[in-house]
């Protein structure tokens, strides 16, 4: 085996100061980030939904397999047949495969099978996760990779002033039939991305988050 190619590391992005005060203004930013279900049919760029895919390309990978495929969907028939696709699996989740604790979780959210905003956000966008790469080789860590990704995307749609939705119906099977994709590609999230309508609320629950000291731990905590 020949060894690899290394070239020198490129000075990474550095906001021009020190990385406390960076880290705390991304904070600020992102902080204000909420999922939303009531979207504005206010038009969003081709250009714009390509810079933020761009963006979540940059997320590390197995091996660099990249095992993600980004469909973004403007078409209104399409969007239409993704809503009634979904709204099908969601009906079945509440009717009879969600259990009374998961009910319950779900209750303070004001969710249900509605799902009307899929026809009105400017854009869907189905990520799929790649379970071989497009020439069968093997992938590594597909659903880390692919999870991290779509972190990567949903802050740059923050960033750049958009809202989101992470929304899986169960299962989620119908969206690669409905959007043709090859069997080594499975569905993983569907996300409605573009602004607020102007009467947008979310619920009080979703604001809320766990203290700092409840989910950071340095080092191993003391004996006990």
């Amino acid at each position: 085996m020949e060894n690899p190619a290394f070239i020198p590391l490129e000075p990474g992005y550095h906001p021009g100061c020190p990385p406390e005060q960076a880290a705390r203004e991304f904070y600020a930013m992102l902080k204000s980030r909420r999922s939303i279900r009531q979207f504005s049919d206010k038009p969003v760029s081709r250009q714009t939904i390509e810079g933020i895919v761009r963006s979540a390309t940059s997320a590390p990978s197995g091996a660099n397999k990249q095992p993600w495929r980004f469909v973004a969907v403007s078409d209104p028939a399409l969007k239409h047949a993704i809503r009634l696709g979904a709204e099908k699996e969601e009906r079945e989740l509440y009717s009879s495969r969600a259990s009374a604790e998961w009910l319950a979780d779900l209750a303070p959210l004001g969710t249900d099978d509605h799902k009307e905003y899929l026809d009105i956000a400017p854009w869907l966008v189905v990520v799929f996760r790649l379970t071989s790469a497009d020439d069968g080789s093997k992938v590594y860590y597909s659903d880390e990779s692919v999870g991290i990704a779509v972190g990567m995307f949903l802050t740059a749609a923050h960033f750049s002033g958009l809202a989101t939705l992470t929304h899986t119906p169960s299962p989620m099977k119908f969206l690669g039939s409905l959007l043709g994709r090859p069997a080594n590609e499975r569905p993983y999230m569907l996300i409605p991305v573009g602004y607020p309508a102007a009467h947008c609320t979310v619920p009080v629950h979703a604001i809320s988050r766990k203290p700092l000291e409840e989910v950071l731990i340095f080092d191993r905590p003391a004996s006990r």
